[in-house]
């Protein structure tokens, strides 16, 4: 059996381990000494624990209350037993009585070991929970511990105990990797699992194009420039929109460095993806305009209810504007958060010319006719519907016949007959507007 001076030396190369301090450490100890002190003596044990490094030394001291009758013997002893210690006792007193650490045993031991082991783990979640919970796009760097059903292990560089993988589904495909070998990805999401905190980690998020420019990008990291908005199709393309709180400083010339050298970085990491850097405009249209780069486009129109999009480009930047398998107009619509139609000019032509394509329509100017110039109402019915607050027809166009029959007077008959007038006249209206149109 271990005795004092060598479970100290091992509990302190389990702090070293664990990165934890003396303090944590010896209230660990003590807690676990409390918890092997249970097992053996009962639940309610009371019991002071001194722990002193330099000499390796661990008391323990039992603590019980004398009583008269013992009804709890983890905490309580009678009175008979405490005056054999000590003639003095009298009830009410608190006897301490002290316990050799080798009395423990191996059980008790184990019980102790397991309590601080769980301590520790409960301890390395916290800190990784805290660690990380506010780091959601940072970029992150280990190497992959094993692979296992298409996801990547990753052991982290600065904080081995946490638990990080690339799932399969935040993978470049393009890309494979091997046991022992470097990778870089970025922090997506932090999962609460039953085993603890388990970092998402992802190459294939437009997330960790942004984190690559951060950290190639001296102007993003000083928060001068900003990544407002990104559009990713993994292994393919990606779409960045960028400004500048600064006048003075270029958003996209600083993203692509001297030489291209800042972006070329970036695009060696992600394998030779295409990266398009386009300034971002709070004006949904011109924002819609620069995103479609590098097509030019002549016109767009937008409209703020549907949150749609209409842009008009000549026939010739057609088919960059769409670009391969509609990618291009598809990475803009993601990158803007609205939904962008491209025609040409041709077809642009063809649905109004010069007039934008939402352009609302002209408003019909509709005649309101007094109820008593229209034919078919009688004058007791005109006088109802007057104390209603009805007098043209207007006023009555949205009533239906349970509306009608609410109001005091109105009869069945009456309803249906003023229901017919009307659909006669409503029909007659638009008769009339069809003919026109032609």
């Amino acid at each position: 059996m271990a005795g004092p001076a060598e479970i100290l030396a091992a509990f302190r190369e389990l702090s070293n381990l664990k990165q934890i301090t003396r303090e944590e450490l010896h209230g660990l100890l003590q807690d676990g000494i409390h918890a092997a002190l249970a097992k053996k003596h009962g639940a309610n044990v009371q019991a002071e624990v001194e722990i002193d490094e330099e000499k390796g030394a661990i008391r323990i001291v039992l603590l019980k209350t004398v009583v008269e009758e013992v009804t709890d013997p983890a905490r309580e002893a009678p009175l008979e037993e405490a005056r054999f210690m000590d003639p003095e006792f009298q009830i009410g007193d608190v006897m301490e009585i002290e316990v050799d650490f080798n009395e423990f045993g191996r059980t008790a031991v184990q019980a102790a070991k397991q309590r601080i082991v769980q301590r520790v783990r409960e301890g390395e979640r916290t800190r990784i929970r805290d660690e990380f919970a506010g780091r959601v796009g940072d970029l992150l760097s280990g190497e992959v511990q094993q692979i296992e059903r298409g996801k990547l292990v990753i052991m982290l560089n600065k904080f081995r105990e946490a638990e990080a993988i690339i799932p399969y589904r935040e993978q470049n495909h393009r890309e494979h990797y091997h046991q022992g070998e470097p990778v870089r990805a970025v922090l997506k999401r932090v999962e609460d699992t039953p085993k603890g905190p388990r970092l998402i980690l992802s190459r294939s998020d437009a997330l960790f194009v942004q984190a690559l420019f951060k950290l190639e990008v001296p102007e993003i990291q000083q928060g001068i420039v900003e990544i407002k908005a990104a559009a990713r199709e993994v292994g393919s393309r990606t779409k960045i929109a960028v400004t500048s709180r600064d006048d003075a400083v270029d958003p996209v010339g600083a993203c692509v460095g001297l030489k291209g050298s800042r972006v070329q970085a970036v695009v060696n990491e992600l394998g030779g993806e295409r990266i398009d850097i386009v300034p971002w405009s709070p004006d949904p249209e011109r924002f819609a305009k620069l995103a479609l780069a590098p097509a030019r486009v002549a016109r767009v129109f937008s409209d703020a209810l549907s949150r749609t999009i209409q842009a008009v480009v000549d026939e010739d930047q057609l088919s960059l504007a769409i670009g391969r398998n509609g990618q291009n107009v598809r990475l803009a619509s993601e990158l803007t958060g609205w939904k962008i139609d491209l025609y040409s000019s041709r077809e642009w032509m063809e649905k109004g010319g010069e007039a934008p394509l939402f352009a609302p329509l002209p408003e019909e100017e509709v005649a309101d006719v007094p109820l008593n110039e229209i034919e078919g109402l009688e004058i007791g019915t005109v006088a109802v519907l007057a104390e209603a607050g009805l007098f043209t027809l207007n006023d009555i166009l949205d009533l239906d016949r349970d509306d009608l029959l609410r109001l005091p007077g109105i009869a069945p008959e009456e309803a249906d007959r003023i229901m017919s007038i009307i659909d006669e006249l409503t029909t007659e209206d638009e008769g009339d507007a069809g003919s026109a149109s032609e």
